[in-house]
């Protein structure tokens, strides 16, 4: 039983920590950028979009398409880097735990 309390404290912990790491992540800012950086979108930890920046050069009506396209592309390269980010604080995180192959957390 020694090891079930053990083990017990040890997930305490690493609560505590996923929760510090969840909150600084939350406070992250990252950014993409498509069309040779001529959009670029920031989003938070959470994937939240935080702010959008359109060269002025593609602000014409007859490039509305390509505009809507490149915002798309930027917010999904952004999104890549923040989960990038978040995979590699919970690798962190997670380093040493006796965790089975194949288990991620959160779960």
């Amino acid at each position: 039983m020694k090891n079930l309390g053990q083990m017990m404290k040890q997930a305490q912990a690493m609560q505590q920590r996923m929760q510090e790491m969840q909150a600084e992540m939350e406070g992250r800012e990252v950014q993409g950028s498509a069309g040779g950086g001529m959009v670029m979108v920031t989003l938070n930890g959470k994937s939240e979009m935080r702010g959008i920046k359109i060269d002025p050069a593609l602000l014409k009506p007859e490039e509305a398409e390509i505009l809507e396209d490149l915002i798309k592309a930027a917010h999904a390269d952004a999104k890549g880097r923040a989960d990038r980010e978040m995979a590699d604080e919970m690798q962190k995180l997670t380093a040493g735990l006796p965790l089975p192959p194949g288990m991620k957390l959160p779960f």
